[in-house]
């Protein structure tokens, strides 16, 4: 019997978790994989309790051993992934939301840790995962992406968040036309302002609106759009 199989980083809390959750109550296996050993366990042990199929597994995004780890991992398990979810993602300015950091105040090695998980991060995975994806009857991956990182609406300030959203958006791109003779679908999605740790409690989405939108690219039909940066299924702008 075949089985769907999905993988959700960041998943500990937030978006992440959201997700997982859905996904393992629409029968698929869900690996959650969060850096943090003690909030994955607890978070993939309650989801257990619930009787989901879920696995936690601790695993930092920006380490290549802890990609590797993690494949072989799953590898063990099953030999196809429908479903990729790069939600893994950091803001480090100062201050987060209420940063007053700019281009010229910024320490460049915050520029890097971001892009280290925002979007090298989103590459490990794909890389390690790309033999098991191709193997699955329609392999998905979703990259979680913001609005901060649209060049075509670009604004001031993050410096470090916006330039890491929008080299995400440019390996979505990439990576979809590097893939269009196969059958995975790659895309990212703009959740929107959610109520987050990240978003902070005066953003203007539940988490139950923010992954609307992410669950639609992860369950495209095989006629289904790639290579595309969405909202809520509408096509945004670069």
């Amino acid at each position: 019997m075949y089985r769907k199989v999905a993988i959700v980083t960041g998943a500990n809390r937030g978006l992440g978790h959201a997700l997982t959750k859905s996904l393992a109550e629409d029968d698929y296996k869900v690996f959650m994989v969060g850096r943090n050993k003690i909030e994955i366990d607890n978070a993939s042990a309650k989801l257990q309790e619930a009787g989901l199929d879920i696995e936690g597994f601790e695993a930092d995004v920006s380490k290549a051993r802890h990609i590797t780890a993690l494949s072989s991992y799953v590898s063990s398990q099953f030999d196809h992934l429908d479903l990729l979810i790069n939600n893994a993602g950091v803001i480090v300015e100062p201050g987060g939301l209420e940063s007053q950091v700019t281009c010229f105040t910024i320490n460049p090695e915050l520029v890097e840790e971001a892009f280290s998980v925002n979007t090298v991060g989103a590459l490990r995975l794909v890389q390690a995962f790309y033999d098991l994806l191709k193997k699955a009857r329609q392999p998905r991956v979703v990259n979680v992406s913001s609005g901060m990182g649209s060049i075509a609406h670009m604004e001031a300030g993050w410096p470090a968040y916006r330039m890491s959203k929008a080299a995400m958006n440019a390996l979505t791109v990439i990576l979809a036309k590097e893939l269009v003779d196969t059958r995975i679908k790659v895309n990212s999605v703009d959740p929107g302002w959610v109520r987050t740790d990240m978003g902070g409690p005066n953003a203007d989405r539940s988490i139950e609106e923010g992954i609307e939108g992410i669950l639609w690219a992860a369950k495209l039909p095989p006629d289904g759009p790639t290579g595309g940066f969405y909202k809520d299924g509408k096509l945004l702008d670069w």
